[in-house]
């Protein structure tokens, strides 16, 4: 008997229009969960969400212990679980659970929560179960997980690949089974997940709106359909979800008996080292992957396209090298290294010929019989399909990967600039002056950039902070729930009470008002906001391209320091927000790239902007403190009395208490050391280019706070 969690019933799995590679991929997860969950990443209206709450649907029903919390399984039940030793007893059959966790949970929330005054008092393991033991034997999903905090999904991810979940406090631990099918989706606008956590993730997919009218009409029909009447639209699915729901029981029998033979295995060794991935895991995921895929084909030999398709699901996002690169395959380098490595193996029918209407409904696995999907033209209303076979989203990743080349078509121009003072690279007034933009040089390890004092925002890589996970340096009572208990000095507090409370034997009487919680110090993340002077007098092309370089070092450095990022640019007349607060350091390099310079140069004008966008900033997260970066050669020609308006705006911000950093720009044998006289008035400090490398050896280091204190 089928048991809802609501009185409204899902949206269909296979109502769901196009999007054949997270259909693929979240239906091989359902068959084999040892491939490692799915990474979704796409643009904000895409259905990712809806498609993964339709899977709960189609997973099959589990039998439990009757009262058992974490789910334990009656034929198996697991020997450590809290609730346990379990007797033989009533078994409960429910359906799969599906468990989101939110971005602003808690780690008590995720892992459980153990009641230390309980244990301390009477010896007693109180242990309220998170959402991993809720989400045990069946499927965590995790909305918008490049935003959760890094130790949330370091943790996730622990429990994730070990099967379990451990929970300490102070030497009482609690360990209980979690093993989930692990789904995460993100936009990635709002920045990416490190190169390490994306590997984490057995398959990724790229999800975008189709710009097909036709199949966008299907979308919109299909959904004011679902809204007008669920339970009736869904009940015009149910043929089409049962036969999906026995093919997935199917291929999970047959799963055990599929066969990876060794040439598939040597193609899947050597795609994941010709694509240069880190590691074993991907060889791991491929091979599962592949497996998975042949069992869902209803064959028990793997062939040379489940590899393909395994490769295209489970390579991408293993192949970036640094923040900025986006993910994707070449596929042609694929096919080539498929076939360089293929060879005649049992049950294979060669690789000249490959049948993309066959068995397994060819690549993208959205024919009638692969891919995981019924027919959608032959559905309970009219869907068109307007996809052809192959892994379009893929094909589009392509394209970008092609090296732009900037230097070559600039090479002229270059030779053509002239050897003259820096200001006779401003335009003259009225001309548009806009110079065509140029690339930039590599990226170097830059220094650290402090914030100056202790704040308390997220937790991060760049400034001190008081936070939830670091080094302990004091203790104080705690201010609502208890967070990490600092033993010593509950200790200390409850000792001279023990004769009043009545002690008699070796426990320790504690008392709600005796408990201390740690005070931890560590790192916090910032908002860096880049000012970055776009004028004639920074357009000297060798010149912005070493700014840009810069700057691309400081975004990168940004990335990985967990701060948001925001860029304004100032040229001409005015400035512009470039790019408003975000995550995304990937943004930030694109605008970067192609910004474009010339005219005057309004420093008041960008100094103005960026007091405005940190006002606003501050109301929105008053705890994630600022760090002005402002990349300029310290000239102010742009608007009336362009100097002194440069200097009050300065002291505007510093009156605000703005840390700020001014990078010096200015170049050639004639210095006016502009750029310190603004550093002065913002009260923070400044340096060169070459002194921002973390390698310089030209000057001492020289941080915000110091000086801030010689100011």
């Amino acid at each position: 008997m089928t048991t809802a969690h609501n009185t409204t019933p899902q949206y269909p799995f296979t109502a769901v229009v196009g999007m054949d590679d997270l259909r693929l991929a979240l239906l091989l997860n359902a068959v084999s969960p040892a491939v490692g969950g799915v990474l979704v990443r796409g643009e904000k209206g895409t259905a990712k969400s809806t498609a993964v709450r339709a899977l709960s649907a189609l997973m099959p029903h589990v039998d439990v212990v009757g009262g058992c919390r974490f789910a334990c399984a009656p034929d198996a039940p697991d020997p450590g679980c809290p609730d346990g030793p379990h007797e033989t007893g009533a078994v409960e059959d429910r359906p799969t659970r599906m468990v989101e966790l939110p971005v602003g949970a808690s780690e008590d929330r995720l892992v459980g929560a153990l009641d230390i005054e309980r244990a301390l008092s009477e010896g007693v393991k109180a242990f309220e179960p998170g959402l991993l033991a809720d989400a045990h034997r069946g499927i965590l999903y995790v909305d918008e997980v490049n935003l959760l905090h890094d130790h949330l999904v370091d943790l996730l991810l622990d429990a994730a690949a070990m099967g379990a979940s451990y929970v300490e406090r102070e030497g009482v631990s609690v360990r209980h089974a979690a093993r989930f099918l692990l789904v995460g989706t993100m936009n990635p606008e709002e920045g990416e997940l490190r190169p390490q956590l994306l590997d984490r993730f057995g398959l990724t997919v790229e999800v975008a709106a189709s710009r097909e009218p036709e199949q966008r009409v299907s979308v919109v029909r299909r959904r004011l359909a679902y809204d007008a009447d669920p339970a009736g639209f869904a009940a015009r699915w149910a043929a089409e979800e049962d036969a999906l729901r026995h093919r997935i029981a199917a291929a999970r029998e047959l799963l055990p008996g599929v066969t990876l033979g060794d040439a598939a295995l040597r193609q899947i060794a050597a795609t994941c080292a010709a694509f240069e991935v880190d590691g074993m895991r991907a060889d791991i995921v491929m091979a599962r992957t592949a497996t998975a895929l042949a069992a869902w084909a209803g064959r028990t030999d793997v062939l040379e396209e489940d590899v393909r398709q395994a490769a295209l699901l489970a390579l991408p996002h293993r192949r970036r090298r640094n923040p900025f690169d986006a993910p994707g395959l070449d596929e042609d380098k694929l096919d080539r290294t498929l076939e360089e490595f293929g060879g005649a193996d049992e049950g294979s029918d060669g690789e000249d010929d490959p049948d993309p209407d066959g068995p397994d409904g060819g690549p993208d696995g959205g024919g009638p019989d692969g891919g995981g999907q019924p027919p959608q033209d032959g559905g309970p209303e009219e869907s068109p399909r307007t996809e052809s076979p192959g892994l379009p989203h893929q094909q589009e990743r392509e394209t970008p990967q092609a090296p732009e080349g900037p230097e070559a078509p600039e090479a002229p121009e270059r030779q053509e600039q002239p050897a003259a003072p820096e200001q006779a690279q401003e335009d003259a007034p009225g001309a548009g002056g806009q110079k065509a933009a140029v690339g930039a040089t590599e990226p170097f390890r830059t220094r650290r950039l402090d914030v100056p004092g202790l704040g308390e925002g997220a937790d991060g890589r760049r400034s001190r902070a008081r936070t939830a996970h670091g080094r302990t340096t004091g203790a104080r009572r705690p201010h609502g729930a208890l967070g990490k208990l600092h033993l010593a000095a509950t200790v200390q507090a409850a000792a001279p009470h023990q004769r009043a409370r009545g002690r008699s034997g070796r426990g320790l009487v504690v008392r709600r008002d005796d408990l201390r919680e740690a005070v931890r110090e560590g790192r916090e993340g910032n908002l860096v906001l880049f000012v970055v002077d776009a004028s004639g007098s920074m357009a000297a092309r060798k010149r912005m391209s070493a700014v840009k370089g810069a700057v691309l070092s400081l975004l990168l450095d940004a990335y990985q320091r967990r701060d948001k990022i925001g860029m304004i640019t100032f040229r001409g007349t005015g400035a512009e927000l470039a790019l408003p607060p975000t995550s995304s350091v990937e943004a930030g390099a694109a605008r970067l790239e192609q910004l474009p310079t010339g005219g005057r140069t309004p420093l008041s004008e960008g100094l103005l902007r960026a007091h405005e966008v940190l006002r606003v900033e501050r109301m929105r997260d008053a705890s994630r403190r600022p760090l002005l970066v402002v990349v300029t050669d310290g000239r102010a020609t742009g608007g009336p009395e362009p100097v002194g308006r440069a200097a009050r705006a300065a002291r505007l911000l510093a009156g605000e208490g703005t840390a700020s950093v001014v990078v010096d720009c200015e170049a050639g044998p004639v210095r006016l050391g502009l750029a310190g006289e603004l550093a002065r008035e913002l009260q923070g400090t400044a340096i060169t280019l070459d002194e921002l490398r973390a390698d310089s050896v030209s000057a001492l280091v020289r941080t915000v706070q110091g000086n801030r204190k010689a100011a």
